[in-house]
């Protein structure tokens, strides 16, 4: 705990600093190259694809993101290539396949990735009354947080939350806000929910990140192309210059839970 903690007060203090640990066994890896703390009395709402600012990110740095997992088929594939390379992204659970599959959110959470939510069963929240819409998101945190932490709770360890779909409202980002979570939009995506090759999936994105130079990527690690494509684009990345940043709660956040 007390590691952690000095970790997330290095990050907010000297966002730049530090170079990616070496990866045993691995030594061309890519690597994670710094943490970032976020808090939602900072950064409330980050990703320009959705609203007007992001992370504090540098040129050519990007922060790995996967939503709807997990998922038994695909998501250990995705952990392996992230574990391959050394490189820790953030992962957008969905509350019903925790549920079903608990073992692997747990194996993110230990491998030293963060966990957000991301809803019990993904409906677009803006188009529900604003007290079943959060009774939905509330499910979906506290499925997450039993299942990786034993404790039944609508006040997660990892304050993240993205909304399925983007489809928020102005109702439901002040409620978020007031509940501490920080909600996560995005600024590049794969558009990996249609029907591509890996091949072109790499193709799309890498186009995209070059384009952006920067900011938070958004995949999904229940998409096969997905799976196979990942570990191409890890090494893509690596060779184009560019650098993993790693989000994580802030330290205040961190004393509290």
């Amino acid at each position: 705990m007390i590691r952690n903690l000095a970790v997330a007060l290095i990050a907010t203090i000297a966002p730049l600093a530090a170079t990616a640990a070496p990866c045993p066994g691995n030594p061309e890896a890519l690597g994670t190259e710094r943490e970032i703390a976020v808090d939602a009395s900072t950064s409330p709402r980050i990703g320009r694809k959705q609203f007007p600012d992001t992370l504090p990110l540098a040129d050519k740095e990007l922060v790995l993101t996967f939503d709807d997992g997990p998922w038994p088929t695909t998501t250990p594939k995705v952990l392996n290539a992230l574990k391959d390379e050394c490189v820790r992204a953030t992962f957008f659970l969905l509350g019903r396949n925790v549920d079903a599959y608990p073992q692997i959110a747990r194996r993110a959470l230990a491998e030293g990735h963060s966990l957000g939510h991301h809803t019990y069963s993904h409906p677009l929240l803006n188009r529900m009354p604003l007290q079943k819409a959060e009774a939905e998101i509330d499910r979906g945190i506290r499925r997450d947080e039993f299942a990786v932490y034993g404790q039944l709770r609508s006040n997660p360890a990892t304050p993240f939350f993205r909304f399925p779909g983007f489809a928020a409202n102005q109702a439901l980002l002040e409620r978020m806000s007031d509940r501490g979570l920080v909600v996560f939009g995005a600024d590049v995506w794969a558009s990996d929910w249609l029907p591509m090759t890996p091949k072109a999936e790499l193709q799309l994105l890498l186009d995209r990140i070059e384009q952006a130079r920067r900011g938070i990527v958004l995949l999904h690690d229940t998409k096969a192309q997905t799976a196979q494509m990942l570990p191409a684009l890890l090494r893509a990345l690596k060779t184009r210059g560019y650098r993993i940043v790693h989000v994580v709660p802030s330290a205040a956040r961190q004393i509290l839970n």
